[in-house]
């Protein structure tokens, strides 16, 4: 019998951890970052962010299940009634440090998994012999892989890595399961939380060509200083078999490089230059070298990652006709910059989460007619410029937009405080945006959407 009640008290307690296992997936399997959100009850109970299925988390769940399963079993086998009730209780208000302790537990059998998973990416990159593009920097780096792929891929076969599948087992998942043998180009995204990161990926799959987008204050929560972020992006140029492409937002790094390079946006080896806008996008003037083409675009800005996609393309040999093709036919990448047109126009930005993108996300509204209408929950992972760098933002919104709406608490009292004195609402979920909006909403306004949180955030 005590089997039995063991069994079921484990399944209805593993059900409840289901939020506790989402916010440490979303805090990227990271003890100490877990413990934090843990010890400020901060749980992922909404349904913005759903809880992936991956195998991870599937073996993580299980073993939360086993370890519970034998905590139960001995207190049913062993202890009166009502020492069990006792002790059920104990377990449910420290049931979230279970996931911590099988995270643990797992910690061996992950390490063997990762080993493996890597040996047979690195097997399949030998067999394959295609030329790898990796990407990194402090933003920006999704949306210049997306439109180097488009541009590439009119005169080259090319594999992209989805999404932001920027960590050593996504890079292995993109190999094993989207590189295809005739691929020429393997274009990958090369993220990084602290020091080291972008090393060790850069020595697991050994780029020959990197492009490296603007450094700025990102995940200042683990890096502490931009120093050293710059020095973490760095590292792909130290391990990067030919030139290096540079973001005129990079330039500190570029000046520090000392083999092949090209700087590309700003006024470099190419950029971007007579951007005008309209109700189907923008129109802009692209100068490489002596070449100077006129493109018309749906996209609203990244030209200077499209000046460093252009640039990286030609460099490896495509000719100015599928370069000139590729541009024209370039789509917005999903949550980033992308025109919604509508009763009112949306600018869905709300996959950007950094300062400099924001100021442009603004610059764009700007050009815009209508009532203009921002909704942001701000900037996180900022550490202790946190409150600094929100107010510093909502000082902007100021500046080119007539409404604010503040979602969520976490950077509430800095983005109010820099906004004082415009037309401000407060809303903490999805569903009172919506209805807020209906409220205030007329034909022909903007609606600017800048990052969105996750579930894990306040």
């Amino acid at each position: 019998m005590f089997i039995l009640f063991s069994f079921l008290f484990s399944i209805l307690f593993v059900i409840l951890d289901l939020s506790f296992l989402k916010v440490f997936q979303l805090e990227n399997y990271k003890p100490i970052s877990y413990i934090k959100k843990v010890a400020k009850c901060q749980f992922a109970f909404g349904t913005k962010t759903p809880l992936k299925a991956t195998k991870r988390i599937k073996r993580l769940f299980f073993c939360d299940f086993l370890v519970k399963f034998l905590c139960f079993s001995l207190i049913f086998a062993f202890f009166r009634i009502w020492l069990c009730i006792l002790f059920s209780f104990i377990l449910f208000l420290i049931s979230d440090y279970f996931v911590l302790l099988s995270f643990l537990l797992m910690m061996p059998i992950e390490r063997l998994i990762k080993k493996n998973y890597i040996k047979k990416a690195q097997k399949k990159l030998s067999t394959v012999g295609c030329k790898i593009i990796a990407i990194t920097g402090s933003f920006g780096k999704t949306s210049t892989k997306n439109i180097l792929y488009q541009i590439l891929s009119e005169q080259f076969r090319v594999c992209v890595s989805p999404n932001s599948f920027n960590t050593p087992m996504g890079v292995c998942k993109t190999i094993l399961e989207n590189l295809k043998e005739s691929d020429e180009f393997l274009i990958l995204e090369f993220g990084a939380r602290k020091k080291g990161d972008i090393e060790e990926l850069a020595k697991l799959f050994k780029p020959d060509f990197a492009i490296i987008t603007p450094i700025g204050a990102c995940h200042l929560e683990t890096f502490k200083s931009i120093q050293t972020i710059e020095n973490t992006k760095f590292e792909l140029c130290e391990n990067t078999k030919n030139f290096v492409v540079f973001n005129d937002g990079a330039k500190k790094l570029y000046e520090r490089f000392n083999g092949e390079k090209y700087l590309a946006g700003g006024s470099g080896f190419c950029f971007v230059k007579d951007v005008s806008y309209n109700k189907d996008g923008s129109e802009f003037n692209l100068v490489i070298g002596e070449k100077s083409l006129d493109f018309k675009s749906v996209l609203l800005s990244n030209f200077d990652n499209i000046a460093v996609a252009v640039c990286m393309a030609n460099l490896l040999g495509e000719s100015f006709d599928n370069i000139r093709r590729g541009v024209c036919r370039l789509k917005s990448t999903p949550h980033r910059m992308e025109l919604i047109k509508g009763f009112a126009n949306v600018i869905d930005d709300s996959y950007n989460s950094n300062f400099d993108g924001f100021l442009s996300a603004l610059q764009v509204l700007s050009h815009f007619s209508g009532k203009k209408i921002v909704v942001s929950p701000g900037i996180v992972e900022l550490g202790n410029m946190q409150y600094e760098i929100n107010f510093k933002i909502a000082k902007e919104v100021k500046k080119y937009a007539d409404v604010f709406v503040i979602m969520n608490k976490t950077n509430r009292a800095a983005l109010s405080h820099g906004a004082e004195g415009m037309e401000m609402y407060f809303a903490s979920t999805r569903e009172e945006q919506t209805k807020l909006l209906k409220s205030i909403l007329n034909a022909g306004d903007v609606v600017l959407f800048e990052n969105d949180l996750p579930d894990n955030f306040a």
